[in-house]
């Protein structure tokens, strides 16, 4: 998560007993990355405010007068299109094998320490990320989609423009619309179109100029890639995201480059706005 700005977790608080609620608001005001958006001493209303706060992770007891703890984690699990995950706080061990099969991500119990607190929040944190990671690369798909779709057939008088490339042995012409992407290597620039690859003797930044920023976009700092032969860009997990171009092939697009490729990609269709993370 080095370099890239995350918005704080917000959490909801549930427990009947307003001293533990006092204090759970306590330790998060200390833990950074982490607000408080609600604190709810009646479990009986606390499903309609988690519905309208949509909290990252919500603090819930389980031993409580009307619906208890377990009760509305399993209601959690069944809410339409939205799902908190749940940290159970609790004095009795006992429940911990039930609070598990209502998919909690941590059992803690009282009375909380702040390292507790955070040690549970954080491994909450690592989900988050990839969760909104997943919801980036998903927002890049649709964007991509849109693009496709709207675009229709594109004349570009570059694209029938040739250069001399090797292939083995061979110098080969090359028209430059049929090139979806470089990579570098040294001295040395490999271009690849749908079915093979060639090497050019230059560099990828003056390959990139001659083949034009406005229809190439640099991904990583050894690749370029054409829009318009992307047709998806996937995430898989950890911060690994690639670009799947229209031949098959896939990029792996790096981590400083994600900003840029989602900047490209607005100023392509900017009467569109999208909701991605800074990179």
């Amino acid at each position: 998560m080095k370099g890239r700005i995350e918005r704080p977790l917000d959490i909801v608080a549930i427990d009947d007993e307003p001293l533990a609620l006092a204090r759970l608001a306590l330790l998060v005001r200390d833990i950074p990355g982490t607000r408080l958006v609600g604190s709810i001493g009646d479990p009986d209303v606390a499903l309609s405010c988690i519905a309208e706060r949509r909290p990252d992770i919500v603090l819930l007891d389980i031993e409580m007068p009307g619906t208890n703890g377990i009760e509305l984690a399993s209601k959690l699990l069944h809410m339409d299109g939205y799902r908190p995950f749940v940290i159970f706080v609790t004095a009795f061990q006992h429940h911990a094998i039930t609070a598990f099969q209502a998919q909690a991500i941590d059992y803690v119990l009282k009375p909380v320490t702040y390292a507790r607190l955070a040690q549970a929040i954080a491994r909450v944190r690592i989900l988050v990320h990839h969760q909104r990671m997943s919801a980036e690369a998903r927002d890049y798909e649709r964007r991509l989609l849109e693009l496709h779709e709207s675009a229709g057939p594109q004349h570009d008088p570059r694209d029938g423009e040739e250069i001399w490339a090797s292939r083995g042995s061979e110098f080969v012409r090359l028209r430059t619309g049929e090139i979806e992407r470089a990579e570098s290597e040294r001295d040395y620039v490999h271009i690849h179109n749908a079915e093979r690859a060639f090497l050019l003797r230059t560099t990828l930044g003056a390959l990139h100029d001659r083949l034009g920023h406005d229809r190439y976009v640099r991904v990583r700092r050894s690749a370029i890639v054409r829009l318009d032969r992307i047709s998806a860009v996937r995430n898989r997990g950890y911060g690994d995201i690639q670009i799947l171009l229209r031949s098959g092939a896939t990029v792996q697009v790096g981590r400083t480059y994600l900003k840029p490729l989602r900047q490209r990609m607005i100023g392509i269709n900017p009467a569109r706005r999208f909701d991605l993370l800074d990179a």
